[in-house]
């Protein structure tokens, strides 16, 4: 088994100074104590490309404690430096070579049989309460790893490897299961273990940045509220786009589909934060469980999906994965979902989630459409005016804008639409200065201070599965077949109706956004 002595961590830790100190968390107590990350999984792409990167950029920011060590545990049987050669390609391209050499020289790996292994774990925790000695310190466990393992892995740490005098929080990734009955399982095989306090379920679209920004925007704006609700929305619509189809993972997705990996937990999630009435407070202490509790009710106040309010697609070539074993696959790509928010805020309005493979662009979006201007058409002699929209881009770039109706430059008076737009690269980072960082490092540091807003609760989960899990299971049932769309389009051809026919959305094809610049398309 890889892993090294307490005298040689501790050697690395007499040798190795961050180079700023710690600003953003620095009053914050458990800065002060000790800790200890466990990558549960360290050998699997997850670690490779997210977790450890992002660990890196806390790291480099000095916001971990300074004698942090950080180690892998899987099942491959590799020596500490067999580790760091593993991830260094992944990290080397984040950060300066200095910095990602003194990032690796805190990390270190343990191998077990399996996940659930008892002595594994056990020689673990011996390692880790040399090198914390007296000193109170915490342990973070990241499992980086699928679901099926989670319990034994759980029971293990729960019995061999918990912090002996401090805290302990799991930090667990989706998927939580594929219907009602397989979350209310993982649920309960953790739930043995762990409460609400140690489990941090994680959904990395919680810590994008317009995501977090949802919450000052809507509750810290005074014009934002007075138009927030069914007396002037039209229609709101959570839009995911990406540019390639499966590719290799066709074997696993085929089991899911595009409504479980996207659209029932990752749009749904954001859909709360954008729809959610004002919790009483916002930061500070209890937030987090203030804020839960809203979500929450926003999706205790949506009926069941029906089967009539789904529209399904398949990219045309999506069988030719070579991972799929089903040639005959009715497997969606794409969906739109429409749903209702029966409370006073929301009633009536529409609430379109779409989402998609092998389409024409990379794109994560909340649009708002509200309702035509009073009176517009006559007081405009009857010229077109088109609806106002706010579109939040996640990403590729983050961006916020509100398609707004001016005066045609020039002579004429006829209404054309633009936008107020903030464009995150320009108006933030412009200067290389400052980077926005990762969803993965925001939600790690959240974890660490012990901020459970952005990470899903257990009722949160059971609910959104009991919306979604009638529907799928009537898809598979009556293996309904999705419309073929070609790969690099938009996506089936009848698409655009139905969501028209469904949402009330009126497309206004003569204006174009164009990365912050105006333009107009040609007639």
């Amino acid at each position: 088994m890889g892993g090294a002595s307490s005298k040689e961590i501790d050697a690395v830790m007499q040798s190795d100074d961050n180079p700023t100190a710690i600003t953003h968390v620095s009053h914050e107590q458990w800065t002060k104590e000790g800790l200890a990350v466990v990558v549960v999984g360290a050998s699997g792409d997850l670690a490779k490309k997210k977790t450890y990167p992002s660990l890196l950029s806390l790291y480099a920011g000095s916001l971990l404690p300074k004698d942090v060590v950080i180690y892998g545990f899987a099942r491959s049987n590799m020596t500490d430096e067999a580790l760091r050669d593993r991830l260094r390609p992944f990290l080397i391209e984040k950060q300066d070579e200095a910095i990602v050499d003194k990032f690796l020289a805190r990390c270190f790996y343990q191998s077990g049989s399996g996940y659930g292994d008892v002595e594994g774990w056990k020689a673990l925790d011996g390692k880790l309460r040399e090198v914390e000695g007296e000193k109170k310190s915490n342990r973070l466990f990241y499992f980086a790893i699928p679901p099926n393992v989670f319990a034994e892995t759980g029971e293990a740490i729960k019995l061999n490897c918990m912090a002996p005098n401090g805290w302990s929080r799991m930090i667990v990734e989706k998927p939580f299961g594929r219907d009602l009955d397989s979350c209310k399982h993982i649920l309960h095989q953790l739930g043995q273990h762990f409460d609400e306090t140690n489990l941090f379920r994680i959904d990395h679209y919680l810590g994008k940045e317009m995501t977090q920004n949802l919450m000052v925007m809507r509750f810290g704006n005074i014009w934002m509220e007075q138009m927030w609700n069914r007396d002037h929305v039209q229609c709101v619509m959570l839009t995911f786009k990406e540019p390639f189809g499966t590719d290799g993972r066709g074997g696993y997705f085929d089991q899911y589909g595009i409504i479980r990996d996207i659209i029932q937990n990752h749009l749904l999630q954001v859909m709360c934060l954008l729809c959610m009435e004002c919790p009483n407070k916002l930061d500070g202490e209890g937030a987090g469980e203030k804020i839960r509790d809203e979500k929450v009710r926003v999706i205790e106040a949506m009926e069941e999906v029906t089967i009539d309010n789904v529209f399904l697609g398949q990219y045309a070539g999506y069988a030719d994965d070579p991972t799929i074993t089903n040639k005959d696959t009715n497997c969606p790509t794409f969906a739109m979902v429409r749903c209702f928010i029966n409370n006073p805020r929301w009633a009536g309005v529409p609430i379109i989630f779409k989402a998609g493979k092998a389409l024409n662009e990379r794109k994560a979006e909340m649009r708002i459409q509200f309702k035509n201007a009073p009176a517009a058409e006559s007081l405009f002699s009857g010229a077109d005016v088109p609806r106002n929209e706010m579109v939040i881009k996640l990403q590729p770039e983050e961006c916020i804008y509100m398609k707004s109706n001016i005066k045609t430059p020039g002579f004429s008076s006829a209404p054309i639409q633009s936008e107020l737009e903030v464009k995150y690269d320009t108006r933030y980072f412009g200067d290389k200065s400052t980077t926005n960082p990762d969803a993965y490092s925001r939600l790690i540091l959240d974890v660490l201070r012990g901020r459970s807003a952005n990470f899903v609760r257990s009722d949160e989960l059971i609910r959104s599965w009991e919306i979604f899990t009638p529907v799928l299971h009537q898809i598979e049932k009556e293996n309904i077949e999705p419309h073929i769309y070609r790969m690099g389009s938009r996506g089936p051809k009848t698409a655009d109706a139905w969501m028209k026919e469904k949402s009330g959305y009126v497309r206004n094809d003569a204006y174009l956004w164009q990365d912050g610049e105006i333009s107009k398309k040609a007639s």
